[in-house]
């Protein structure tokens, strides 16, 4: 998994507007927290954070507190819904050997059999693994999968060293026809505009 070393700097002001000034220098507040310990209020360069993030569940060590350097993982990222921007993170502190539960993106590999369609209903799978070795990702090849078969999480081929922690039945995805997908949005799509239709008639003309 991916390690990225980052410089962390002391916060002692707080609220909204200490908060944008921390950004407005290029930084983003953040709290590390985790094993029983004091929360700490950090910020953490911008920059270097969101490149950071491109990676998921990225193992961070963080420099520059007072006790000297810690490992941490994000656990909880605030963008801003427009812009997209960093505006806040919480930081799990984690230890090497550790066991902690995460997310791991489902990475479909391999071409759908002819006439089929995937229908995938989880995008994540919840995983247990080593903090300092979590895969960045799971994935499930679905070349040979035949139409209405389907892909339990207990199906799934979990990287070395991970243990599944989701339920074992929840469904990932199943392959559908896609020619009786296709009839049932045109049928749908012919209600809709029915429905439409006898809404206009009952309307008054304009004057």
């Amino acid at each position: 998994m991916s390690e990225v070393r980052i410089a962390a700097e002391p916060r002692t002001e707080f609220g909204k507007g200490a908060a944008r000034r921390t950004r407005r220098a290029g930084r983003v507040p953040a709290v590390l927290y985790g094993h029983g310990t004091d929360p700490q209020h950090i910020s953490l360069p911008g920059h270097e954070l969101m490149l950071a993030l491109k990676t998921p569940n990225v193992l961070l060590t963080i420099e520059g507190l007072t006790g000297g350097a810690e490992l941490a993982l994000p656990k909880d990222v605030q963008r801003d819904p427009v812009k997209g921007f960093l505006e806040h993170i919480d930081l799990l502190l984690v230890k090497r050997g550790e066991k902690v539960v995460v997310s791991l993106p489902i990475q479909l590999v391999g071409d759908v059999v002819p006439g089929g369609q995937v229908a995938q209903t989880e995008v994540e799978i919840s995983v247990e693994a080593e903090a300092t070795h979590i895969p960045e990702s799971v994935e499930l090849d679905i070349s040979g999968l035949e139409i209405d078969s389907q892909v339990l999480a207990k199906d799934l081929r979990l990287p070395s060293g991970a243990m599944l922690a989701a339920g074992e039945d929840v469904l990932i995805l199943q392959i559908t026809d896609a020619s009786v997908s296709a009839e049932r949005e045109e049928a749908a799509e012919a209600a809709e505009g029915a429905g439409e239709g006898a809404e206009g008639e009952g309307e008054a003309p304009a004057e």
